[in-house]
């Protein structure tokens, strides 16, 4: 079993239906999403992160919008860890990026 997970940000996107991707309910998806904010949010909820430009998410061809590879801690499941990353996402939007 591997000791990280990726997250791509077609996941969280509000763009995007379940069908195409999205792994979040619809009221906690999010606009304009990029790796970089998804990396902040993830390093400010204590996991390690880095993004991973040029990467593909496989049911976007075309579009290169990278990946964030996340290392697993504790029994964290994914699912559980992409609803904690979109309200982090959406605290640090209302607060300016800040926190």
């Amino acid at each position: 079993m591997p000791d990280h997970f990726y997250v791509y940000p077609a996941y969280l996107g509000r763009e995007h239906s379940r069908k195409d991707g999205r792994r979040i309910p619809a009221d906690l998806a999010l606009v304009d999403l990029t790796g970089e904010e998804i990396v902040a949010a993830a390093v400010h909820l204590g996991f390690k992160a880095e993004f991973e430009s040029g990467k593909q998410y496989p049911r976007t061809a075309g579009a290169f919008d990278g990946r964030v590879k996340v290392v697993k801690k504790g029994s964290t499941t994914k699912a559980t860890f992409l609803r904690s990353l979109a309200g982090e996402l959406a605290r640090r939007r209302a607060s300016g990026g800040k926190k």
